[in-house]
């Protein structure tokens, strides 16, 4: 599903590349449920972006769903994102203006899906997800648990083949963090491939392999 060959990310400093990733290579199968860990500043949620396309790699190649996706042109990659990929944010990034049932369907709208089929759409999540009492309310109105889990929801609405997670569970309590990776194993049992970073041993545990990262290589 993903391959990435001699991946390099870096910022000039002075007339200096400063690395923040170094000669990647890595190869991750549809189904997969993947843990990247390694201490603050390792590289980790940069490897998030370039796989999410959300940032371009410096140097190197990367393959998604055997597209060269260092190849593309902004827009193509841009639907190849839309259409496959779900993003789970630490810190939610809910929109604060919009209720809980439109920032759930704000990447249908982006996909052209016809109102009708966005409310079934919408209808089906919320009640999987046990929010429908929510769904008028502001996300400023709900507790940290509850906004992750309509960040969860929005990621999921367009039913993406590949989640990827950064730190989804840093805001919560050990509840709320447990019933989240038990949602994610879940959902991985369903088919759904994921990616998540994590400082969390015990989060790490929930997937079927650990990639540690150290100054921005992958250590063997």
């Amino acid at each position: 599903m993903i391959e990435l060959k001699r991946i390099s990310k870096w910022v000039m400093v002075g007339n200096k590349p400063n690395f923040i990733l170094k000669d990647i290579n890595l190869g991750i199968k549809e189904g997969e449920f993947v843990s990247i860990m390694g201490p603050s500043g390792s590289g980790k949620s940069s490897l998030l972006n370039i796989i999410g396309m959300l940032d371009d790699a410096s140097e190197g190649e990367y393959f998604f769903l055997n597209q060269a996706v260092h190849g593309l042109k902004e827009k193509h990659r841009s639907q190849l994102y839309k259409q496959y990929i779900g993003f789970v944010f630490q810190a939610y990034h809910l929109i604060d203006e919009l209720t809980v049932y439109e920032n759930i369907e704000t990447p249908l709208i982006y996909q052209n899906i016809k109102s009708s089929e966005r409310q079934a759409m919408v209808a089906d999540i919320l009640d999987r997800f046990q929010i429908v009492g929510k769904k008028d309310l502001f996300p400023t109105q709900l507790s940290g648990g509850q906004q992750q889990l309509v960040g969860i929801a929005r990621a999921l609405i367009a039913k993406p083949k590949l989640l990827l997670a950064d730190e989804p569970t840093g805001n919560l309590n050990s509840r709320q963090g447990e019933e989240i990776m038990d949602l994610f194993k879940e959902l991985n049992k369903e088919g759904v491939t994921i990616i998540q970073v994590t400082h969390s041993e015990k989060n790490a545990g929930y997937g079927t392999r650990i990639i540690n990262l150290l100054d921005g290589r992958v250590e063997l």
